[in-house]
Formats: structure tokens, C-alpha cells, sequence
């Protein structure tokens, strides 16, 4: 089985969107694909379940029909920055759960299993103060060991971002396996220049390219399932 995590240079730059497009391919290629969003936060009440938008984009992008509790296991009904969404509804985001969750996508037996982040790297869990330090969803991912999907959203700012992600990651002792480059807004000046200056000082390998309002090359995401898995 291989495992990565999916972080982003931001919120909104297209994690969920690049995950699922993974999962496919992978199970278009004959693997077992599951995705796993551990912590979500905005969602709208289904059929008496809270559910959150994007679990549900990867409960349909899995090779195999799962309840969305098991893939989305702490959903946050306020949509708002998930330690303080957790605070306001009195839930505890905590090591244990997320690992837990984890294990019980695990024993599926999943050929490649994509456990998607909220927010950018440094995603607090909790807010520490002098005698307890602020938990991060990358310490958890640390503690795991996890190789690391890093998406980059293509707009002004991103070099220092992806730069600045891509360093922290590595500086948590963790292997990036590769980064995607999703254009976000179809309209960044030079956006070539810019591509070809990630692709220079990125020493990781670039996995796919996402245009703008058009769906990656299928031969593309093959490639990338294949350095993958």
C-alpha cells in the first residue's frame, strides 16, 4: 500500500479537486483508490448526516462505496478555521482520531490511500499556550511519516508560497513524493515564466498540470499514478 498526504500552498487551490482526480485515475489503472479527509469544516445537514462538500467529492471518487462518517470522521458543521469551528461546537481535535480513522481506511487494504488536509501545511488543531504547545495537522502527518503531494495554486505569490511549503515540509523530517501545479484563476501573468521557475527550484517532480477550467491529460495522471504506486 502507498500513502500520501495532500496539503496545498492555501485554502482553495484545488486539494480536493486533485485528489479525486488521483483516485480516478488510480482506479482506472485497476488499483484499490481510497481517499480520506479527516478533518472538514463547513457542512450541510443530508439526509440527517452532517456532510462536508468536499468528503463527498472523494466518497464518490473512491474505488469503493464507504460511508461518508468513515471518510470524513470530524466534520465541523461552521465553515470557518477548523480549531475554532472544534472549539465552538465543543469537539476535540485530537492525534488519536485522526490516526484512528486512518487505521480503519487501512485495513481495507487500499493499493494507494490519499489522506487530504484543510487549509495549508500548518493547520492548527488547537492554539497552545505557555505550558501546552499549538498541535498542527503536519505534526500528525510527522508522527505518521507520510510522503507529502504538495498542490500549488498558480496566481501571484505562489513561488514564495510553494517555496516557503515546500521547505516547511521537508524541515518536519518528511519526503515530498512530487507537486501539482493547478492553475486557479486562468488569468496569472506569465504564467509559463512562472510554471518554469517552480520547475527549477522544486527539486521534487511536478505530477500533473491542472489549465484552467479543463481536465488534466488522462496520460498525465497515468504517469502520475505510476510514480505513485
Amino acid at each position: 500500500m502507498k500513502q500520501y498526504f495532500i496539503t496545498g500552498t492555501d485554502t482553495e487551490v484545488g486539494k480536493t479537486y486533485v485528489t479525486c482526480k488521483l483516485l480516478e485515475a488510480a482506479s482506472q489503472l485497476g488499483h484499490k483508490a481510497i481517499g480520506y479527509k479527516p478533518i472538514s469544516a463547513g457542512c450541510d445537514l443530508i439526509d440527517g448526516e452532517w456532510v462536508n462538500e468536499d468528503a463527498a467529492s472523494i466518497q464518490k471518487s473512491n474505488s469503493i462505496d464507504l460511508p461518508i462518517s468513515e471518510i470524513n470522521p470530524i466534520a465541523l458543521t461552521p465553515p470557518i478555521a477548523p480549531h475554532i469551528a472544534a472549539v465552538e461546537v465543543g469537539v476535540l481535535l485530537s492525534d488519536e482520531k485522526i490516526i484512528k480513522g486512518l487505521g480503519s481506511l487501512q485495513a481495507y487494504k487500499p493499493d494507494l490511500l490519499l489522506m487530504e488536509g484543510a487549509g495549508g501545511w500548518r493547520l492548527p488543531l488547537n492554539v497552545g499556550g505557555e505550558t501546552k504547545p499549538t498541535r498542527f495537522l503536519s505534526d500528525v502527518v510527522a508522527s505518521i511519516g507520510m510522503d507529502v503531494i504538495l498542490v500549488v495554486g498558480m496566481r501571484l505569490g505562489c513561488l514564495n508560497h510553494a517555496l516557503l511549503t515546500a521547505e516547511a515540509i521537508r524541515g518536519d523530517g518528511l519526503n515530498i513524493a512530487g507537486w501539482v501545479a493547478n492553475d486557479i484563476t486562468g488569468n496569472m501573468t506569465r504564467y509559463s515564466d512562472n510554471l518554469a521557475s517552480l520547475k527549477a527550484m522544486l527539486p521534487e517532480p511536478l505530477l500533473a498540470e491542472i489549465p484552467f477550467g479543463h481536465q488534466p491529460s488522462d496520460d498525465r495522471l497515468a504517469l502520475a499514478i505510476e510514480q505513485l504506486c
